[in-house]
């Protein structure tokens, strides 16, 4: 069955040096086709070619230097996720992976290796929704494009001379490429630690749970999807859900609630933030990874104003200097700090250290 998506068609003739360039790479040449047909109708976008398998992309990434690769997983010779880390390796590019029957363990896996997103052919979710589908891929792929995987160093802002209490709480907001970044941080930190840690990541509806259980796996806190009217407690690692905010409430429990319909990311950072900074004011960590937008700034800013001490990821380590961009900009950041400095000094925040 052909499948045809919904797109705007670039005007005949219109010239190619302005568009985005786009390598598709896919086993199935119906597949390739697809995307091509899709991605080609896009005025501002431009297929430049066609990969066959995991090798080939690695060969075409470095030859044609694509603004962005939409990848499958399964294929010959070098799947999927071998090639996004020799990509990301030798000629780091962002990545879309398009592949079917995603499960939560090859998203994580994904992220893990360096894609920027992960999103499901069409034939793996409801062929009725193909147009709704094509259009949303477009987005990504446009949105992918903005991603910058390599970065040049930016002041390092300087460190806090007052001293810092012991924190009482941890909470931490990421996007794009926030999954690496987390099992970094919270990999550092030991099993006996002190404060429940809330993670809010901006991530494709359906893969939380996935990222729970990959994270799990990196670090020697539990990690788990929390519950709404639940306590909080030391030493336990909590994701916000998809499609709620996670709110924590007088008494310290969390609530779990539907954004507005004005909110744009759900979850919210700012949201978790700006209630942690009701509830814990001085004796609370704020930490902003790597993301695209800006999404927790504010929410930042409101910790600092309450006495909290704040923390953003640099902009040499970040996969999009994004969101702690932005937290820099509203003087919400104490600290900007690269990614592998980042969980020390919230294991050493967390123990009262000046």
């Amino acid at each position: 069955m052909v499948m045809s998506y919904a797109a705007a068609a670039r005007p005949a003739g219109a010239p190619l040096r302005d568009a985005l360039r786009v390598l598709v790479v896919d086993d199935s040449a119906v597949q390739r086709r697809f995307l091509r047909l899709l991605l080609d109708r896009c005025p501002d976008l431009a297929v430049v070619g066609e990969a066959r398998s995991g090798q080939e992309a690695v060969d075409l990434v470095r030859r044609l230097g694509p603004d962005v690769v939409v990848m499958d997983l399964e294929m010959p010779q070098m799947d999927g996720l071998a090639a996004i880390e020799t990509i990301m390796a030798a000629s780091p590019t962002p990545i879309v992976v398009h592949s079917a029957y995603l499960d939560e363990a090859q998203t994580a896996a994904a992220l893990s290796a360096g894609a920027v997103d992960v999103t499901a052919k069409p034939g793996a979710v409801d062929p009725s929704n193909v147009a709704d589908l094509g259009a949303d891929l477009v987005a990504r792929v446009r949105t992918a494009a903005r991603v910058r995987v390599i970065t040049h160093p930016r002041r390092r802002l300087e460190p806090p001379t007052r001293p810092a209490p012991a924190v009482d709480i941890v909470v931490i907001g990421a996007s794009t490429g926030g999954p690496q970044a987390l099992a970094e941080v919270l990999g550092v930190l030991p099993p006996d630690f002190g404060a429940p840690v809330l993670v809010v990541q901006h991530i494709a509806e359906g893969f939380v749970a996935g990222l729970a259980g990959w994270l799990s796996g990196r670090c020697a806190l539990p990690v788990r999807i929390a519950k709404h009217g639940e306590r909080l407690q030391p030493g336990a690692v909590l994701l916000a859900p998809s499609g709620q905010n996670l709110v924590v409430r007088p008494g310290l429990r969390l609530s779990l609630e539907d954004p507005p319909v004005t909110q744009h990311h759900v979850p919210g950072i700012d949201v978790t933030f700006e209630s942690v900074a009701a509830q814990y004011g001085s004796r609370s960590l704020g930490v902003l990874l790597t993301g695209m937008g800006r999404d927790g700034a504010l929410g930042l800013a409101t910790m600092r104003a309450a006495g909290g001490s704040t923390l953003v990821q640099d902009e040499q380590t970040s996969t999009v200097y994004g969101m702690p961009a932005a937290a820099v900009e509203v003087g919400a950041a104490e600290n900007q700090l690269p990614l592998s400095e980042i969980g020390p000094e919230v294991l050493r925040l967390s123990r009262g250290a000046s």
